[in-house]
């Protein structure tokens, strides 16, 4: 088959989950099937400024076709927008301009979905979101499939998203919680379906020793991986710890990965180290004693998974139901909703040295009896086959 994978921003300096995602899947799948990629030339999802060259382009083998944004994101039309969805979400008038303003709207790339067609298989559209999908899909729905990555946010149940998720051949969620939630907002139970997930892959070897010396962590350390913004709980992780420390002193330290989208508080037991490689991300994650995901909102947590591949326990935001299923299917982890459960978890965590260390091994058995990549790219191929 020759299939399309179409996402909003794709290349190796992309490191938003979807993308991280999408990428792994094609490269994965392209064993399988004849696998090209439709992206446009941002890299920036807060600006969807063109920063990659527009044509084709070739990334671990897949051939990629970048098509330019027609203008970056204008943040005070967009919030402006947002407000008035959020007030009138039934205003009809409203979508088109609104997805506009969320982009990254591509003439080019919605152009070449429309000529082309006829020489592609399938369409997977990742993430339900963004133009590339709302405009794109409408276009070779025959021929679409969709991975939505919708997570439990207010912008999931408006009225504009009903017939995105009521289009495509096929539906491929990551959870059964995705699946749940967005079968109860949109009524789509009816449309062929299946839960899949990623799979996840751990380095050949990790160096926790060499972390701790390359980054100057002496002592017990909590790691958190990913976007530093109030997005993904940060705000809340931020307070949480500070209070945490004021009240039991000592040597523990918050580690942070990832690019900050906010200001990261000043205080001598919060460390940031920016953005690693991957081998150096899974060296530090080897060597800390937990992993905390605040996240309100998640459709997947495959930092979940390559904790549990590295035997570490986790600590996850409660009010996300997609995190504390996966915590209470795994039993990898715990989960807080308020300070004093927060606290509780990571003294408890900390103390239980057992306890901690049968976290991560009872997380490591069910990652490979769940996300090995040969059964990911198996279930693919079932699905494939019903459709």
């Amino acid at each position: 088959m020759r299939v399309a994978f179409v996402v909003q921003r794709y290349g190796l300096e992309v490191n938003g989950g979807a993308e991280l995602f999408c990428r792994s899947i094609a490269e994965h799948m392209s064993k399988h099937w004849d696998v090209e990629v439709i992206t446009t030339c941002a890299v920036d999802y807060m600006s969807w400024k063109n920063e990659y060259r527009p044509g084709t382009d070739t990334i671990n083998g897949i051939k990629v076709m970048r098509f330019p944004v027609d203008r970056p994101r204008a943040w005070l039309w967009f919030r402006l927008l947002s407000r008035m969805m959020s007030l009138m979400p039934n205003a009809k008038r409203l979508w088109p301009e609104w997805m506009k303003a969320q982009g990254p709207y591509s003439t080019g790339l919605l152009d070449f979905l429309e000529k082309e067609k006829d020489n592609y298989d399938c369409f997977i559209f990742v993430t339900y979101l963004y133009c590339t999908t709302y405009f794109g899909l409408r276009k070779v729905r025959e021929k679409a499939v969709l991975i939505p990555h919708a997570e439990d946010a207010p912008v999931l149940g408006y009225p504009i998203f009903k017939d995105i998720f009521s289009m495509p051949k096929a539906i491929i969620y990551n959870t059964p919680e995705e699946k749940r939630l967005v079968n109860r907002l949109h009524k789509n139970g009816h449309i062929q379906s299946d839960v899949i997930g990623v799979g996840v892959d751990l380095p050949r070897s990790m160096d926790a020793p060499g972390a701790r010396r390359k980054f100057n962590l002496s002592g017990d350390f909590v790691l958190y991986i990913g976007r530093i913004t109030p997005d993904k709980g940060c705000d809340r992780m931020f307070e949480y710890f500070m209070r945490y420390k004021k009240r039991r002193p000592g040597p523990l330290k918050l580690v942070l990965i990832g690019k900050a989208f906010m200001d990261v508080p000043s205080h001598p037991d919060i460390v940031s180290l920016g953005f690693l490689s991957e081998q150096d991300k899974f060296n530090t994650l080897s060597a800390s004693r937990m992993l905390i995901m605040p996240s309100p909102y998640e459709s997947l947590s495959i930092v979940l998974l390559e904790a549990w591949l590295a035997k570490i326990p986790v600590l996850v935001n409660g009010d996300c139901e997609v995190m504390r299923g996966q915590c209470e299917r795994s039993g990898g982890g715990l989960a807080y909703g308020n300070y004093n459960e927060f606290a509780q978890n990571v003294d408890y965590l900390l103390v239980n040295g057992d306890v901690r260390d049968g976290m991560g091994r009872s997380g490591r058995e069910y990652v490979a009896s769940n996300y090995g990549w040969d059964i990911i790219e198996k279930k693919y191929l079932n699905l494939f086959e019903r459709i």
